[in-house]
C-alpha cells in the first residue's frame, strides 16, 4: 500500500501543530506523499485526481480535528483516480482526545499511525487492567453525582458523595418546572434527595471539598476537606429558633441575591441534610473569634451549635471517581448591552427560576425588584418580595453570551427551552402581561420540545427571530431594542422586566480538579471523555468518569441518563474485579507496534 496523509483543519481555536504531525507521518513505513491543507481548506476533486495519480497513492488519511468535512472530496477522487473509496481513513483528533499542547501532539501522532495501518484506534489504544477497589468517590450532588451515586449504592456498593454547598441537589433543586412537561422540579428531585440522606452505602460530606487524590486507577486515595458546619447535623431539629434570634442578614445565594437570609440558616425547607449550617464570613461570633453575640448559642434547644467547631481533613480509599461538577452561569454583567447590574429589573434566568419557584422569595409571584432599606448597614437594597408590583411586559433574551466569540462560542443547548418555559409561566400567572422573546435559532431538538415551542405560541407570546441589540432606559422605562429578521426591520418594544438566558460555563474549580486529576479539558473548558462517539462518560484517566453538564451542556434527562450510564460502567469494573489504567500511559512507539501487528493480522484473516 502506498499510502498519502492530508492534513487540515476546520475549526477555528487551540489545534494540533500540523507539521509536526506531518513530519511525524513522513518517517512511517508505506507513507509517500504527506501534504499539510492548512485551515478550512477548499478542495477540487478534480486536482486531488492528478495529485492521487502522480503519487500512485492506494490509501488515504485524513487528519485532524474534523477530517471527516474533507472526505467526501477526496472519495470522490480516489474513485475518479481509479483506486478504491474505501481506502480513505480518518484521523480524528478532536475525537479521541487530542486537544492541544504536548501530550495532545503525542496522540495525534498515535492515532495518525493506527489511520496509516487501516486500524481503529480504539482497537489498538487499549490500557492494561488493574485490581479495583469497590468503594467510589463521587464529586458533586448534584441530579448526575445523586443518580450515580444511589445507583450504585443500591447495588450494595460504598459510595462517598462529596459536595461543596451545604446542600445536595445543585441547580435542579432551584427550578420550579422542568420542560416541556412542566413537572415539580421538586417532586422529581427531592424524593432522591432524601434517599441518598437515608441510604446506609452511601457517605454524604456536604460543606466539603476534594484537596489531593493519589494512587492509581483501582486503587485512589482522595484527601477531603470538610468545612465546620458549627452546627451538628444527627442533632438538629431544624426548628428555626437560632435563625429567628440571629441579628445578622445577608443576600441568599441559594435564592440568587433576591432576598436575604440570617448568618444561621438552613438554604431551603428540604435541604439535605435537614440542619442549619452557619455562614463565617457574616456570622458576628466566628468574625469576632467569639468575643460578640452568641445568641444563637443561647438559643438552641438541643445545644447543637458548636460555633468553635474546626475544619477537618478526612482520608478515603476507592477504585472509582465520578466527576458530577455541573456548571455556573456566565456573568451576566459581563455581557455588554443588556444593562444586568445596572437597571434592577434585569434578571438572570436563575433569579428568574427562583422568582416563580413556590419555596422562593415571592412564594411563585412574578412580581418587580423593590428597594428596601438595610438597616443594619443603613444602605438601600433592591429586593424580591411577596407585595411587589406585577410587571405589565416582560422581555426574555436568548443566547446571552453564549454563541458570541466575544464569550463562549458554544451553544449552550438548555437556554431555548427554560426560555420558552418562562414564557409559559409569564402567560399563566400574569394573563395581562405581554410577553416578548427574541431568539436568534431555536433549538427545541428533544422528545417533545418542538411541540412545546408551538405551545408557547399559541399561548400568547410574541416570538421575534433575531438578536437583541440591546437594553436602554428611556423617560423612566425600560427599552429592549433588537432585530426582526422574518420582518426585515428593527423591533424596539417598553418593558417592566427582562429574563436574560445567560449562558452556562464550567464551574469554580474545574481548572484546579483537573490538574489533581491530571484530566485533559477541551477548548472550552469542560472535562474531555475519552471518545465522544464511543466512551462518552469515560476518561483518559482509568477508574475516573465524567457525568452531566461537567462533559457539557446537556438537559435534565441526557443528565440522568449518564449518570446511570456512568454508574453501569463503575459496576462493571467492580463485579470484573479490574479497571483499566491510564490511556496516557501507552506511548506512541507501542502504539506503532501493535497497530502494524493487528493490520497484519488482520491482513491475513482476509
Amino acid at each position: 500500500m502506498r499510502v498519502g496523509v492530508f492534513l487540515g483543519n476546520s475549526l477555528d481555536g487551540d489545534v494540533i501543530d500540523l507539521d509536526s504531525v506531518a513530519n511525524y507521518a513522513r518517517n512511517l513505513p508505506s507513507v509517500e506523499h504527506v501534504r499539510v491543507l492548512g485551515s478550512r481548506p477548499k478542495l477540487d476533486p478534480k486536482a486531488l485526481v492528478g495529485e492521487i495519480r502522480q503519487e500512485r497513492l492506494d490509501r488515504i488519511v485524513l487528519a485532524g480535528d474534523s477530517p471527516g468535512r474533507f472526505k467526501p472530496a477526496f472519495t470522490r477522487a480516489l474513485a475518479l483516480a481509479g483506486g478504491n473509496p474505501d481506502e480513505v481513513h480518518l484521523a480524528s483528533f478532536r475525537e479521541h482526545g487530542a486537544g492541544a499542547g504536548r501530550e495532545a501532539l503525542e496522540r495525534a501522532k498515535a492515532v495518525v499511525a493506527c489511520a496509516v495501518h487501516a486500524v481503529p484506534f480504539t482497537l489498538v489504544a487499549v490500557p492494561q487492567s488493574a485490581a479495583v477497589n469497590q468503594a467510589t468517590l463521587v464529586i458533586g450532588a448534584g441530579i448526575a453525582g445523586i443518580q450515580a451515586a444511589l445507583e450504585i449504592a443500591d447495588a450494595g456498593k460504598k459510595v462517598y458523595l462529596v459536595e461543596r454547598s451545604a446542600t445536595i441537589g445543585g441547580h435542579m433543586a432551584m427550578f420550579d418546572k422542568t420542560f416541556p412537561t412542566l413537572d415539580c422540579a421538586a417532586c422529581i428531585l427531592t424524593p432522591k434527595m432524601v434517599a441518598v440522606g437515608d441510604h446506609e452505602m452511601i457517605d454524604l460530606l456536604t460543606l466539603s471539598e476534594v484537596q489531593e487524590i493519589s494512587g492509581s486507577p483501582g486503587a485512589f486515595r482522595a484527601k477531603v476537606k470538610k468545612h465546620a458546619r458549627r452546627v451538628v447535623e444527627a442533632d438538629c431539629v431544624a426548628c428555626n429558633l437560632c435563625t429567628e434570634i440571629c441579628p445578622i442578614s445577608t443576600f441568599s445565594e441559594f435564592d440568587s441575591n433576591l432576598t436575604h437570609r440570617k448568618a444561621i440558616y438552613i438554604p431551603f425547607p428540604q435541604a439535605v441534610p435537614n440542619a442549619y449550617v452557619v455562614d463565617p464570613d457574616t456570622c458576628t461570633w466566628t468574625l469576632t473569634d467569639g468575643k460578640k453575640c452568641g445568641a444563637c448559642l443561647k438559643k438552641c434547644p438541643k445545644d447543637c451549635i458548636k460555633l468553635d467547631q474546626k475544619d477537618e481533613v478526612v482520608e478515603i480509599e476507592i477504585g472509582n471517581i465520578v466527576l458530577a461538577t455541573g456548571y455556573e452561569l456566565l456573568d451576566a454583567k459581563n455581557v455588554e448591552g443588556y444593562g444586568y447590574g445596572k437597571y434592577h429589573n434585569v434578571l438572570t434566568s436563575l433569579e428568574f427560576e427562583r422568582m416563580t419557584n413556590a419555596s422562593g422569595p415571592t412564594g411563585g409571584k412574578i412580581v418587580l425588584k423593590t428597594p428596601k432599606l438595610n438597616k443594619r448597614t443603613k444602605a438601600e437594597e433592591w429586593v424580591a418580595e411577596p407585595g411587589g408590583p406585577a410587571p405589565r411586559s416582560v422581555a426574555i433574551v436568548h443566547c446571552v453570551g453564549s454563541r458570541d466569540a466575544r464569550y463562549n462560542p458554544y451553544c449552550s443547548r438548555v437556554c431555548c427551552m427554560y426560555s420558552l418555559k418562562f414564557a409559559h409561566l409569564v402567560r399563566e400567572k400574569l394573563p395581562e402581561a405581554t410577553c416578548h422573546e427574541f431568539y436568534i435559532d431555536m433549538r427545541a431538538f428533544g422528545k417533545g420540545y418542538e411541540e412545546f415551542m408551538e405551545r408557547i405560541k399559541a399561548e400568547g407570546t410574541h416570538v421575534v427571530r433575531g438578536r437583541s441589540a440591546s437594553v436602554a432606559e428611556v423617560g423612566g422605562q425600560m427599552m429592549v431594542r433588537g432585530e426582526d429578521i422574518l420582518q426585515d426591520k428593527v423591533v424596539e418594544f417598553p418593558v417592566d422586566m427582562v429574563i436574560l438566558a445567560v449562558g452556562v460555563i464550567p464551574t469554580q474549580g474545574t481548572r484546579d480538579l483537573a490538574a489533581k486529576l491530571g484530566l485533559p479539558r477541551d477548548s472550552d473548558g469542560w472535562f474531555t471523555e475519552l471518545n465522544y462517539n464511543g466512551e462518552p462518560t469515560q476518561t483518559e484517566r482509568g477508574g475516573v468518569y465524567v457525568a452531566g453538564m461537567c462533559q457539557g451542556p446537556k438537559d435534565i434527562p441526557d443528565t440522568v441518563a449518564q449518570a446511570s450510564a456512568v454508574a453501569a460502567g463503575v459496576l462493571g469494573s467492580i463485579s470484573a474485579g479490574r479497571n483499566a489504567e491510564d490511556l496516557s500511559k501507552l506511548g506512541l512507539s507501542e502504539i506503532e507496534n501493535r497497530a502494524g501487528k493487528l493490520e497484519a493480522t488482520l491482513n491475513l484473516a482476509e
